[in-house]
């Protein structure tokens, strides 16, 4: 069953993922992988901290957003090609800068999120 779970939110979280790349944003850069993986960071964030402090949250459901939603919305992957291609390109700078703003303003997201959960507790 926790399967079904799993895939139920992975199948809601790749719904979202594509519904931002839709957007229309005309930029080497790429911002919207970026704000993805910010807002994948912060929901992340958020069950976590939900999840720390209710003990009566079922375990498939913890699975079907954090494994599943999570899981399928954030692009780790392409933001991996992103980055690589970046540097193939020869523009170091944005694939310096891109990898610097992932990696710390998730991170960030991640802490927001948390306090955010604590907040609603």
């Amino acid at each position: 069953m926790s399967f079904l779970f799993v895939a139920l939110g992975g199948a809601l979280g790749a719904v979202g993922r594509y519904f931002i790349s839709l957007i229309p944003v005309k930029t080497e850069f790429p911002i919207l992988t970026l704000i993805t993986n910010i807002i994948g960071a912060i929901l992340i964030g958020f069950i976590v901290g939900i999840v720390s402090n209710k003990s009566d949250i079922s375990d498939n459901t913890v699975l079907f957003w954090k494994t599943g939603v999570c899981g399928g919305f954030t692009t780790f992957s392409t933001f991996s090609l992103e980055a690589f291609n970046l540097f193939e390109k020869k523009s170091y700078f944005f694939g310096s800068v891109y990898i610097v703003l992932s990696v710390a303003i998730c991170i960030l997201g991640i802490l927001l999120g948390k306090r955010l959960a604590m907040l609603l507790h």
